[in-house]
């Protein structure tokens, strides 16, 4: 059976873990939207990787724009019932 064979220092046992600190995340610049991804990673903005779309991501539409496609929709929804009223 395995045993230490001696005491760790105070002075082995920080400089042993000193290599367990986090380093920081390296980032890249995606080439096709030029925003910052992790290496050797898909774009989670565009879908690119090296200069290919591997992705095909849905555009986000924000609140407002949301609610401007709804009033737009409901505005001509009444406009053609007005029409079809005055036929």
């Amino acid at each position: 059976m395995g045993l230490p064979g001696h005491r760790r220092t105070s002075g082995d046992k920080r400089r042993r873990a000193s290599h367990f600190a986090l380093k920081p995340a390296s980032l890249t610049v995606c080439s096709h939207c030029k925003m910052p991804v992790r290496p050797h990673q898909v774009c989670a903005n565009c879908g690119y990787y090296r200069g290919r779309q591997v992705l095909k991501l849905k555009t986000k539409i924000s609140g407002r724009a949301k609610a401007r496609a709804a009033a737009k929709a409901e505005q001509e929804k009444e406009e053609k019932s007005k029409s079809k009223k005055e036929e």
